[in-house]
């Protein structure tokens, strides 16, 4: 601020002796005034005068805020000091005439009410400056707001294996304890699809992720949000942020500022509106790979971001929420990859002959979840006897799919000389072990003939089949040994013969379909009593039926094998 003149002094009525107060505190350090019961200055020490970059003689006779207009002062603490006589404490701040490079400067004030002959007179005010120490609380303010933030961070960001709402969470996260707006851009993966290269000298990120404090929204919104793509000058503040993995701090004082923040001239004018000032660009890495930027925004009366505390906090968040885009990444790639891996592997299994129909299902347990390693399989024999197979490795990616395709590729192996289920497990059994795979699987082993109107069953560690006679109110539940899991070396298989005639469906499906957490599995299994045939006949409608009762509440990949015969 520069001092204004002051003409045109109005008569002031001195209460006291002006002289022999200026003798008595003329020289102290601390800033004194004098104040008429109208709260006008009557008289003003040279430390004040200094404090306030105006002549002592200037202030009198006028109220504070016609001398200093941007100072806020508590003139209501003031008048209850002359009407009661207490005297009291406030702080003030605000700014004075003398140049600072402070924003807003800080003073502690003491005030006393004046009397003569039992009368008011006015009130003495006490100035000393207090700026240091009021930073220094604001700044261990905001270092406790941030240390809060900071021990929060881990429950907000990265709760789902998702870079795009990892991103977004973190854009959430910031505003507006850090800053007024947010925006998180990525450097866009390769995801199989086509798409345009940028120009050269151009930067393309694509946003993942903003939010806005509500005055902001408007201006933010239209830019905001996630999916757009954005190009950046290679001397932008995100190319040079990416480039040197370091944060760069902007303050945008002009629209070169402003292009190197963001690129287009309507953004740049929509930030202007709304009294953008200041800017820091703080890196997303992971495992040595830079991945995007984090853009925090200030505005308004937001204090300008530092190389310091704001820095150290932004980078840090941003460290935290880049481990968990990378991880996101990872899965969406093995996800991918398992899944491919097991569509091939589930294609529809062959039908033996024509006088056989099957019908299979397989439900992944949600975006969530990695898949698992369910397969089943339908073999032709001789003599009118077919053999399916439905099993589940254990655990799930893309070493559960390939363990998977191991086990189909074996079993069919051991299919071929047309041996009981029980030798068929045996045999499997021992061959996992000799093959190194270190992942168990539970399998159910069945094998029809249609001739004999039998099924014969063998099952290690898997839940039981289900058969669904013609015209009957329920499904019967086999009750079978059931022995340990393949892969374990530890044999000990058996084969039950149980009718399984023409018209019955022969229902067989992984554990996903019936377990449900903290229920017993006999009695989850139970529940499969209930399925009967649907009017139509037809098995494609027992599985929508399957998936409508079953689906919904599943916590685990779920796949169901189907078959009937129609005699011989």
């Amino acid at each position: 601020m520069q001092a204004e003149e002051h003409a045109d002094q109005p008569p002031i009525d001195v209460p006291f002796d002006a002289s022999a107060l200026d003798a008595t505190i003329g020289s102290s350090p601390a800033g004194v005034a004098v104040f008429d019961t109208e709260l006008r200055y009557v008289y003003v020490n040279p430390a004040l005068a200094r404090l306030n970059g105006v002549p002592a003689a200037a202030h009198l006779g006028r109220h504070i805020s016609e001398v200093l207009p941007e100072m806020d002062v508590r003139t209501d603490v003031m008048r209850r000091v002359l009407a009661d006589g207490r005297p009291r404490e406030i702080t003030t701040s605000g700014r004075t005439w003398v140049d600072s490079l402070i924003e807003r400067r800080y003073w502690r004030v003491a005030l006393h009410r004046m009397e003569q002959d039992a009368q008011v007179r006015g009130l003495v005010g006490i100035a000393q400056e207090v700026t240091a120490t009021e930073n220094e609380r604001d700044e261990l303010r905001r270092a406790r707001s941030y240390l809060t933030l900071l021990d929060n961070a881990a429950a907000e960001i990265g709760t789902t294996l998702d870079a795009r709402s990892t991103c977004q969470q973190l854009a959430d996260f910031v505003v507006p304890v850090m800053a007024d707006a947010a925006v998180v851009e990525m450097i866009p993966q390769e995801d199989g699809h086509s798409r345009r290269e940028p120009p050269a000298g151009v930067v393309r990120l694509r946003r993942y992720g903003a939010a806005a404090i509500p005055e902001l929204s408007g201006a933010i919104e239209p830019y905001g949000g996630q999916g757009p793509e954005i190009d950046y000058q290679e001397d932008g503040a995100v190319p040079r942020c990416l480039a040197a993995d370091e944060p760069v701090v902007v303050h945008l004082t002009g629209d070169e500022e402003f292009g190197r923040v963001d690129p287009t001239s309507e953004r740049v004018a929509a930030y202007r509106a709304v009294g953008l000032h200041s800017a820091v660009v703080v890196p997303l890495t992971a495992r040595g790979r830079p991945l995007g930027t984090l853009s925090l925004l200030r505005a308004g009366d937001s204090p300008p971001f530092t190389e310091g505390l704001d820095v150290v906090v932004a980078r840090t968040l941003a460290g935290r929420a880049a481990v968990d885009v990378d991880h996101a990444y990872r899965y969406t790639h093995e996800h991918g990859v398992a899944r491919e891996l097991q569509r091939s592997l589930l294609s529809e299994p062959r039908v033996p002959d024509s006088g056989i129909e099957i019908a299979s299902l397989y439900l992944p347990a949600g975006e969530g979840a990695l898949v698992g390693g369910d397969w089943f399989d339908a073999i032709p024999l001789t003599g009118g006897r077919h053999l399916k197979v439905m099993g589940d490795v254990m655990g799930h990616g893309v070493e559960a799919a390939v363990a998977m395709s191991n086990y189909r590729s074996m079993l069919r192996i051991m299919a071929e000389d047309e041996q009981p289920p029980h030798r068929i497990l045996e045999r499997l059994d021992r061959a996992v072990e000799r093959s190194g795979l270190d992942r168990a699987a539970t399998c159910l082993v069945a094998v029809v003939d249609r001739r004999e109107g039998v099924c014969e069953v063998a099952s290690a560690g898997h839940p039981p089949p289900a058969f669904i006679d013609p015209g009957a109110p329920g499904a019967r539940v086999a009750r079978i040994p059931v022995g340990p899991p393949l892969g374990t070396g530890l044999g000990g298989y058996v084969t039950t013969v149980l009718p399984c005639g023409p018209g019955t469906v022969l229902f067989m499906y992984t554990d996903g379909l019936v377990e449900r957490r903290g229920e017993d599995i006999d009695v989850s299994v139970h529940r499969l009593s209930g399925l009967t045939l649907p009017v139509s006949g037809r098995l494609e409608d027992l599985l929508e039926e399957v998936v409508d009762r079953f689906a919904d509440t599943a916590e685990d990949d779920i796949a169901v094998l189907v078959s009937r015969s129609r005699g011989y």
